[in-house]
């Protein structure tokens, strides 16, 4: 059971490292100052493609500290 887990979780953890990597930046630099940030695609975040990439992240971190928890109680 441990050594399923333990696979999950290196699986998860590769796969957290990739969906961070594949995020934009927060910093919206020149574009603030026009009034970029309340266009039509910073109204519809959450239904694009970084606005999905963001909730498997927040999803997948919870779970990945879930699993650092199982494992720790496990390995005692």
């Amino acid at each position: 059971m441990t050594l399923f887990i333990s696979i999950i979780y290196c699986i998860l953890g590769v796969a957290l490292a990739a969906l961070v990597l594949m995020q934009e930046g927060k910093s919206q630099g020149l574009g603030s100052i026009g009034g970029m940030a309340d266009s039509y695609w910073g109204k519809i975040k959450g239904r694009s493609m970084s606005g999905n990439l963001e909730k498997f992240t927040k999803y997948g971190s919870i779970v990945f500290l879930l699993l650092t928890l199982v494992l720790n109680v496990l390995m005692k």
